[in-house]
């Protein structure tokens, strides 16, 4: 059987997205247990919805898929007030919070 590949599955954009998310996943995992269903399920709900936009849009006219790379972008802004969170809180690393 033919493996099915949608054409976004080929975006350096997507790739990244689902690169970033892996990486999140990694460092909510060492989040405080009682963060699982408030910072860490919001950090991780933000960074899916990066690549789920990008997915979304593609195929569509180029101004929706202009409106579902906004939609992306403000996920993306969100995750970076998490990053910011979490730093703040002591759950990452300046570092962390730099790299994320």
């Amino acid at each position: 059987m033919k493996e099915v590949k949608f054409n976004f599955e080929e975006l350096h954009v997507y790739q990244k997205a689902l690169d970033y998310i892996d990486s999140i996943y990694e460092t909510t995992n060492h989040f405080p247990k009682d963060e699982r269903f408030r910072l860490t399920s919001q950090y991780i709900r933000a960074a899916i919805s990066i690549g789920l936009n990008i997915a979304e849009g593609v195929g569509d006219t180029d101004a929706q898929f202009n409106r579902y790379i906004q939609i992306a972008q403000d996920s993306i802004k969100e995750c970076v007030v998490c990053s910011t969170i979490s730093r703040r809180q002591n759950f990452i690393t300046t570092q962390q919070d730099n790299q994320a």
